[in-house]
């Protein structure tokens, strides 16, 4: 197990890069300490797998360092950074048996059968397959292959680092729930440092204690679940985690406070900043309620998702969604929409400029 840095870290495809967006990567520094429990979330094309191809060795940075426990593994090929790697597709050999598969990493570095045997069967009992140890893996269902792929990753005790790219994707979703819960109690058993690389944000955010949060190519933020979903630093990151997503309404500044519709919105504290840009207004819609007064609005769509109601509204010429947990009204009916204050964020060319109010803070 590592500490890993990532040291000014910048790749481009480009033999002579010129500007920015020639690089597929954009600037990154980054610390993921040894044991933990970390995500990369982001769309496809955001540059995950680039980035876990550097971490890797599969690709030597444009520029910037790679650290291991402050050890500059930069230039180092793949064999001598001791991770292991579980793929999107199982990894594993059909004609061995589960024990082979699992022993298969020990035995290649030329460890003794006892050790051998200890690990296989420790691992084996945290993956609950004791009883396939002397199946074929050809016969396994594919959530159970992915599990022999799991360990064949964790089954050595001297990686630096297990990386996870998108291990869920071909898996059943009604047995996608069980591999996370399994993998997250795995992290908690080993203590291995681990790196989930995935574009579900439900994967990411049920197994890692710290998310990285990526658009192209560039961080936008890293965070725990609660941090993104509470307080997301980027409107991207607003959009992206949660479902429905943030709402993001265009308003202007007029005397220090945000106008949308005609009405001022109170924010949850003072605008930092000279605010010179494109200005938004980001509330959650868990944030939003109908009642008494607010904004005026029309709903134009009712969702009942089963443990609560998404009731979908159109004020100022923009969608406002709103989550209730009773009754909601009809299609068509007028409705007034209450802010949350101290979730109501602004926004400057998509970056969080407002801080939390005075006695907020000192409360945290």
């Amino acid at each position: 197990m590592a500490k890993i840095t990532l040291s000014k870290l910048r790749h481009s495809y480009l033999s002579t890069p010129k500007s920015a967006s020639d690089y597929a990567l954009k600037e990154i520094d980054l610390d993921w300490t040894d044991g933990g429990a970390y995500a990369l979330l982001g769309p496809s094309g955001c540059g995950k797998s680039t980035l876990l191809n550097i971490i890797s060795g599969l690709l030597v940075p444009s520029e910037g360092k790679i650290l291991f426990d402050g050890q500059d593994v930069t230039a180092l090929p793949p064999d001598q950074r001791n991770i292991a790697q579980v793929f999107q597709f199982p990894v594993i050999y059909d004609t061995m048996t589960v024990y082979d598969n699992l022993a298969f990493p020990l035995r290649n570095r030329g460890r003794d059968e006892a050790t051998v045997r200890q690990r296989v069967m420790a691992i084996a009992e945290m993956l609950e397959v004791t009883d396939m140890l002397d199946q074929k893996a050809a016969g396994l269902s594919p959530d159970n292959k992915q599990k022999i792929s799991m360990g064949r990753g964790l089954v050595r005790e001297d990686v630096n680092v297990v990386m996870f790219d998108e291990p869920l994707t071909v898996i059943d979703p009604h047995l996608k729930w069980k591999l996370r819960s399994k993998l997250k109690e795995l992290h908690q058993r080993v203590k291995a440092t681990m790196i989930y690389v995935t574009h579900d944000q439900t994967e990411a955010l049920t197994f890692a204690d710290q998310v990285v949060v990526m658009q192209l190519g560039e961080v936008v933020q890293i965070g725990t679940p609660v941090e993104l979903f509470e307080r997301p630093a980027h409107t991207f990151v607003g959009h992206f985690i949660g479902s429905p997503g943030m709402n993001i309404l265009p308003c202007e500044l007029q005397h220090g406070a945000a106008v949308f519709a005609g009405q001022a919105i109170p924010l949850e504290g003072p605008i930092q900043g000279a605010a010179d840009g494109q200005t938004e207004i980001g509330i959650r819609p868990e944030f939003v309620s109908l009642a008494d007064h607010g904004l005026p609005a029309i709903v134009t769509k009712v969702s009942d998702v089963g443990r609560h109601t998404v009731v979908e509204c159109e004020a100022g010429g923009c969608r406002i969604n709103a989550v209730t947990e009773g009754g909601a009204p009809e299609k068509g009916s007028s409705v007034h929409l209450a802010f949350r204050q101290d979730m109501t964020r602004l926004y400057v060319d998509g970056w969080i400029a407002t801080s939390p109010a005075a006695d907020e803070q000192g409360a945290a």
